[in-house]
């Protein structure tokens, strides 16, 4: 019931050696200069009680990362006002990108991935996010992201 980007658009396998470039599981820093933290964009599916996850890359400014990195293993760390960010993640199945949306991070407790909320505008991964979507929507998400396939909603 999820789908996970390794890593940020704007990373290239040449700056794992790079001493001003970072990627880890959650966080990734390019060239000193631009700064991502990994989240969950979560999509209720209508017909079950589960929810359906994209694991995505958001950037955000210097400030809110250097801000979420010293909050990053604090309890409470949730009671922090969401930061705004872009998404950096092209999600394969939505049509046009998916890149450069607007969103909200929401910091959870410890041990848990931030929550990415969209902007509500009528992009699809956006409808998707506030109305859900069916199993069978979940199955054609499946499919294309497995075997490279499917059209873009």
């Amino acid at each position: 019931m999820n789908h996970t980007a390794e890593a940020p658009a704007a990373w290239d396998p040449a700056f794992a050696d790079a001493d001003d470039c970072l990627l880890s599981s959650d966080q990734c820093v390019v060239r000193g200069q631009h700064y991502f933290v990994r989240g969950l964009i979560e999509i209720p599916v209508v017909d079950s009680d589960e929810v359906f996850s994209w694991g995505v890359w958001v950037s955000l400014s210097r400030e809110n990362f250097s801000r979420a990195a010293d909050l990053w293993d604090r309890l409470g760390r949730e009671a922090e006002q969401p930061y705004f960010g872009w998404l950096t993640t092209d999600l394969p199945v939505y049509s046009p990108t998916t890149l450069n949306l607007k969103t909200h991070v929401h910091t959870r407790p410890v041990g848990e991935r931030p929550g990415i909320e969209l902007e509500p505008t009528d992009h699809p991964l956006a409808v998707e996010q506030r109305t859900g979507i069916t199993l069978d929507r979940v199955r054609e998400i499946a499919a294309a992201v497995l075997h490279g396939g499917g059209e873009r909603r």
